[in-house]
């Protein structure tokens, strides 16, 4: 039963991988190349959308491959080992990235916002709140983690 829930798991981490390629790929030029058109006399707002957008794409991805990680380390029964704290811990410091390269990036948002439609400012917001929680999320869950495995180990050394 845990090889098919991560196994389920796996196949979920490769189609979110996907669908932000293909937003990548599809979706931030359109972005870049609006923001341009609102502010013709900024030349730099284009490159700065594709900075924002691909650089936050780097470490989501860098995450996407730890978290593969983890579920591999779950299916070879290493889930309570350091590799796996080591995983939790580089998820956390990618969604903190990702939350910092967004939160640099809302005057940019807010700039589009004011031109358009404020509930496109939101959209930063949004992905700020949702990496912040990921990666208390897996702050908490690296902690209980390196827990665990000092229980274990000395549990081991007493036995």
């Amino acid at each position: 039963m845990r090889e098919v829930t991560t196994l389920f798991l796996k196949i979920a981490v490769f189609v979110i991988g996907l669908a932000v390629l293909a937003l990548c790929i599809f979706l931030v030029p359109h972005i870049a190349n609006f923001a341009a058109e609102l502010y013709p006399n900024m030349a730099s707002m284009k490159y700065l959308v594709f900075i924002l957008m691909y650089g936050a794409a780097v470490p989501f991805y860098f995450a996407l491959y730890q978290a593969f990680n983890l579920l591999r380390y779950i299916d070879g029964n290493a889930a309570f080992s350091e590799l796996s704290v080591k995983a939790l811990k580089n998820i956390k410091r990618c969604a903190f990235i990702i939350s910092g390269l967004y939160v640099v990036g809302l005057p940019l948002f807010h700039l589009i916002a004011k031109k358009v439609d404020p509930p496109i400012g939101l959209i930063g917001l949004i992905i700020i709140f949702a990496s912040s929680v990921i990666a208390i999320f897996a702050a908490i869950l690296q902690r209980l983690l390196q827990e665990a495995i000092n229980i274990k180990s000395e549990n081991d050394l007493t036995v």
